[in-house]
């Protein structure tokens, strides 16, 4: 038994598809976890979410994936809470006739996996969270999300000035689209390499009081860091809708598998 981890994939369908034939998954004993962003800006979202449904109904609790902040776009444009932005091609899975499969299946997605001293998310982690704290609000993030007000959260910019759910929306951005904050825990919203951050903006595993030391975080997220291992952290983006490389890691013996960009891209 093996369990493979593979970065974000955004719709990149033929590049997914070599790089599962090269790593040759054992789909009666192996695990396989995905960091999220399954869908956008790729040219083939609708056949990467209809076969990750798939794979999760044959592989039940040995597959996994996490939310990205694209999935929670798309889940937010089915809502009707949300707008297309520039870039986007979800159309075909708006238009599918299995969208309310696809999607009722997606928003029931964690935010956050944890299996022994291993923890999978999207993005990252906030510093004075512990994993055990952590896990806690990504429970309560997952409800809100599965109950009928979760459009309120879904929608970027709320329409009162007293936003109710500001905990719940803290959350939701460090479980899918946090890269870079500051030593108070701010975040700085920067999406470039770590060498051109502003000053005073680090990433959020190098912050110095990050309380979840100790275990290893697997995340995806940040094309910009590309695939990056240090001390406890692994980052699996690396950038394959921006013409680089799908990469997946077998975490036993953490082997590294990556398969150049096939996919024709915008």
């Amino acid at each position: 038994m093996a369990t493979y981890v593979i970065g974000d994939i955004h719709g990149c369908w033929r590049t997914l598809r070599r790089l599962l034939g090269r790593i040759a998954i054992d789909p009666e004993q192996d695990h396989l976890w995905l960091t999220g962003d399954l869908v956008n800006r790729g040219p083939a979202s609708l056949a990467v979410l209809r076969w990750a449904h798939g794979t999760a109904a044959a592989m039940g609790e040995r597959f996994v994936t996490v939310l990205g902040n694209h999935d929670v776009h798309l889940l937010a444009l089915d809502a009707g809470v949300a707008r297309p932005k520039d870039g986007d091609t979800l159309e075909a899975i708006l238009d599918a006739p299995d969208r309310p499969e696809l999607l009722g299946w997606l928003r029931q997605r964690p935010l956050l996996h944890r299996r022994g001293e291993t923890v999978l998310v999207h993005a990252g982690l906030l510093p004075e969270w512990t994993v055990a704290a952590a896990e806690r609000r990504a429970r309560r993030l997952e409800q809100a999300l599965q109950q009928q007000g979760a459009s309120r959260l879904l929608r970027r910019k709320p329409r009162r000035r007293r936003d109710a759910l500001p905990r719940l929306r803290q959350a939701l951005y460090a479980f899918t689209a946090l890269r870079t904050l500051r030593r108070d825990g701010a975040p700085c919203r920067f999406s470039g390499p770590p060498g051109e951050a502003p000053a005073g903006c680090l990433p959020w595993f190098e912050h110095p009081e990050r309380r979840s030391v100790g275990q290893r975080v697997v995340f995806g997220h940040w094309a910009a860091l590309g695939f990056h291992r240090s001390a406890g952290i692994l980052g699996l983006d690396s950038g394959c809708v921006w013409g680089q490389r799908l990469t997946a890691i077998r975490l036993e013996d953490g082997a590294v598998f990556q398969e150049a960009t096939a996919d024709k891209l915008g």
